[in-house]
């Protein structure tokens, strides 16, 4: 194997590997939350190099602040936001539903 196609293939698998980690973010935000968080708390201690310490801090989840606007959906009050047209005064689109 040429060492192109080697640099090749870990370049691929760096990107493959991102793509799958934003993904994962995405569809399930408490659970990266949770590891995360474990991750930081391991990664802190007390005699741990400087730069792991650094890291641990860095890698701590974005804690709620209890405002509706950051999007935790903790406490359920903020409900479903209407469409878009319903918030600048204009009707709503017509919904169909079948004849029962």
């Amino acid at each position: 194997m040429s060492t192109g196609l080697l640099v090749q293939y870990v370049v691929v698998g760096l990107i493959v590997l991102i793509s799958v980690l934003i993904v994962f973010r995405k569809l399930a935000p408490k659970l990266t939350n949770r590891w995360l968080a474990a991750t930081s708390i391991r990664y802190s201690r007390p005699g741990r190099a400087a730069w792991v310490r650094a890291l641990g801090r860095r890698l701590q989840p974005k804690e709620a602040t209890g405002d509706c606007s950051d999007g935790c959906s903790t406490c359920g009050a903020c409900g479903p936001k209407p469409p878009a047209a319903a918030r600048q005064g204009e009707p709503m689109p017509l919904e169909f539903r079948p004849r029962r």
